[in-house]
């Protein structure tokens, strides 16, 4: 037991044996103490000194004492708690939620947090320890700090204070304004199906949806469903797995919405074609989409045209190809958080669709919705079970909560099969579904992973929660899966996985025979392409650089070459921190490339290096998670080659941007990538490895969009026992949230 400085009370030693806490007289000298606000303030510094707050959270502590001097202590480390969940990807302060466990609500102490004191700062769980839910909210009742959370408020009072209380969360008020405004928004639209409902001509939609899926499915056509629902609807989302569909199923879905608005021309009165926007989150995810939507344009107007229900130049014309981010859309600008496109200054546009949905965060689509004229369509694609954006908002996962169950009443299943012909499962008929549930489909047909799949089985058993599968599925010799179990950093096993793509085995048995000892290989249905690490891109990058007199397109050509290739391998991992974090597999990757002689440096500018910008940079067009190869071209004909950093310009026209290290100000070594900044993007081979210890931020999504990454290979590397994978199967993201109403978003 020892005296504790911040609170001059006896708090147990949290290093010491036993544990129990005399903690409840630390919050008790923060409410009734003349001294509390000092004692908080040192509370809140100790923490920052530990990097368990931001400086952030503490400066908005400093200002709300500054507005009121008399605000309790409680009041002030609730708002600072709240300020530490929105850097958490929280949109509130669940204070319930913090009160049951508030070493899983808060995270604190952070993931690889440095204890750098030997008496280091008293938990949350110790400060917290005692107080009532109803004592923490009587704490919070200061009308200069602290609004009422009701929708009907208004006048100057209304936007004044700082904080918001609504139930058991406390918002800062910026952002319970952006929860309300999409609330608002989703339900403005949605509330237009009916009138757009009626407007639909039946006959033709059948025919022009026969048209686009001319092959009869076994079982409900979800692709189908799923465009006969969004075309009733100006808000609608289009979920479902990697592989089921969702891009094809939008475009066929705009071709049904064209062909829809064209087919009502005549000589005096052409028709008009509606104005669409494709747009993603990242420029990744929107180059992503750009490669792919090619091809499934040119398939739905070669249906449509084979069945004479639309001229095939004009479809072409009428639906876009080219991808754009959001921040190019709404017209982001240095320096500001205000965008050219809002209320005042409206989105030219009748449809906007929005692919990688679950990276939008709660700002983000606010705004998206602030911009869009009032009847034009917002239609959201993304994968419901992926992460959340690494900004505050789950926007995507709280509003698909109920996708899987359908919830559908039966006036929508019966206009849906006289739409498509096609039949719903009773099971997810509702006689209570809301009107949101009306406007989501569940595509729910892989066409990547086939059923014999080890990816796709891996995936739906985690998704599922289901721990005895996860580890059984190892032992079935799928050739598109592999389990490795690292010995230390240095093995032999993880230098032959990230240069050459493949595991050997590291032991032989006692007659010589080879076997993989903790390392499950597969050992039967080995895909034709076999996995690749690093050394396929740095050899592409070293036999196809053009000499130095080739003209600029030949390097475009070499950098777009080189940047496929990079894209064909990556390691991913949960964490930042520590020997199996980012920054610890970073240098790892870097020396054993150098050590084989595939990189000339492992730390510097060098050709080769991989990069990821981490912050958005207006003035060089680029954006957050933009990944971009280190190569060396001439800055004029008859010049050396100096290093210059080559880009997608994501122009949908496959150009390159090529852009000078010294420029860079906000980028980072990528052999290892985060699950989080991965999003948006595919390879052909991931690696996804995990930490030695059990983490809370290894959860069932992170290991589910890493997983779903990998479109023909995965390795899962695993340096721990198999307790850090169970872990994380069992363990969900519950992100705190008001959008889905009380009862769903606590």
């Amino acid at each position: 037991m020892s005296l504790h400085p911040m609170s001059n009370s006896l708090i147990a030693d949290p290093s010491g044996p036993g544990y129990p806490s005399l903690a409840p007289m630390f919050h008790v000298a923060l409410i009734a103490s003349p001294d509390g606000q000092a004692q908080l303030r040192r509370l809140l510094g100790r923490w920052a000194d530990q990097d368990w707050l931001r400086p952030l959270d503490v400066a908005f502590a400093e200002f709300l004492w500054q507005e009121a001097p008399d605000a309790p202590p409680l009041l002030i480390l609730a708002a600072a708690l709240a300020s530490h969940q929105l850097g958490r990807g929280h949109a509130c302060l669940d204070l319930d939620a913090t009160l049951r466990d508030p070493a899983f609500a808060l995270s604190l102490p952070p993931e690889g947090a440095d204890m750098r004191e030997d008496d280091p700062p008293p938990r949350p769980a110790e400060v917290l320890a005692g107080l009532s839910l109803s004592n923490w909210r009587a704490a919070l009742a200061h009308p200069t700090l602290v609004g009422p959370g009701q929708l009907d408020l208004v006048g100057p009072g209304a936007a004044a204070t700082p904080l918001v209380l609504a139930g058991p969360r406390l918002y800062l008020r910026r952002y319970w304004d952006y929860e309300q405004a999409v609330a608002a928004g989703i339900q403005a639209r949605t509330a237009l199906s009916a009138s757009l409902q009626a407007a639909l001509p039946m006959e033709a939609m059948r025919r022009i949806l026969d048209g686009l899926f001319p092959t009869a499915a076994i079982g409900p056509d979800w692709q189908k469903l799923a465009c006969g629902l969004a075309a009733r609807s100006a808000f609608s989302i289009i979920t479902g797995g990697p592989g089921t569909g969702k891009t094809t199923t939008v475009v066929r879905l705009l071709a049904l919405l064209q062909a829809l608005a064209l087919a009502g021309s005549s000589p005096g009165r052409p028709a008009k074609p509606l104005r669409i926007r494709l747009a993603a989150p990242t420029g990744k995810a929107a180059a992503r989409l750009n490669e792919s939507i090619a091809g499934a344009v040119a398939s739905a107007i070669a249906s449509l045209s084979q069945a004479g229900l639309a001229d095939a130049a004009g479809m072409r014309a009428a639906i876009p190809t080219t991808v754009t981010t959001l921040h190019r859309l709404l017209g982001s600008r240095p320096d500001t958080r205000r965008l050219r496109h809002h209320a005042g200054n409206l989105l030219a546009l009748d449809v906007l669709v929005i692919d990688e949905a679950s990276m939008v965060d709660l700002e983000m689509m606010a705004a998206v919705l602030d911009a869009l004229p009032p009847a034009a369509r917002l239609i959201l694609l993304g994968d419901k079970d992926q992460l959340a954006s690494v900004e505050a908002g789950a926007v995507l996962g709280e509003l698909c909560r109920r996708a899987r169950e359908g919830h559908y009443t039966p006036d929508t299943i019966d206009w849906l099969t006289a739409a498509t012909g096609e039949h719903m499962a009773p099971a997810l008929a509702d006689p209570d579904g809301t009107p949101l549930d009306q406007a989501i489909v569940m595509l729910r047909h892989s066409h990547r992973f086939a059923a014999d799949s080890g990816i796709g089985q891996l995936a739906e058993a985690v998704n599922a929660g289901d721990t005895s599968a996860v580890l059984d599925l190892w032992t079935h010799g799928h050739g598109d899966i592999t389990l490795v179990a690292l010995a230390g950093g240095e093995d032999a096993a993880f230098r032959s996985l990230v240069i050459d793509g493949r595991v050997a085995a590291q032991a032989e048995s006692s007659d010589g025979s080879p076997t993989a000892g903790d390392n499950r290989i597969p050992t039967t249905g080995e895909p034709t392409l076999a996995p690749l690490g690093y050394r396929h891109y740095l050899a592409t990058l070293r036999q196809g650089q053009p000499l130095p007199d080739a003209d600029p397109s030949a390097f475009d050509a070499w950098a777009r070459a080189v940047l496929r290739a990079h894209g064909q391998f990556q390691v991913l991992c949960a964490l930042r921190r520590g020997p199996w974090g980012v920054e610890g597999l970073n240098q790892r990757i870097a020396r054993l490339l150098q050590d084989a002689g595939l990189i000339p440096a492992s730390t510097g500018w060098y050709l080769g290096r991989p990069v990821l910008v981490t912050r958005n940079d207006y003035g060089l067009g680029l954006m957050n998670g933009d990944m971009g190869i280190t190569l060396a071209r001439p800055m004029g004909a008859g010049q050396e080659g100096i290093l210059r950093v080559a880009f997608p310009a994501g122009d949908g026209q496959d150009g390159i941007k090529w852009t000078l290290p010294s420029r860079l100000q906000a980028v980072e070594t990528v052999y290892a990538l985060t699950v989080h900044k991965s999003q948006g993007s595919e390879f052909s081979h991931a690696a996804l490895v995990l930490p030695a210890t059990p983490s809370p931020i290894l959860t069932r999504e992170l290991l589910y969009t890493g997983i779903t990454r990998a479109r023909a290979h995965l390795t899962l590397v695993r340096p721990g026992g198999d307790q850090v994978l169970t872990q994380a199967v069992q363990r969900r993201v519950l992100r705190a949230s008001g959008l889905m109403g009380e009862e769903e978003g606590g």
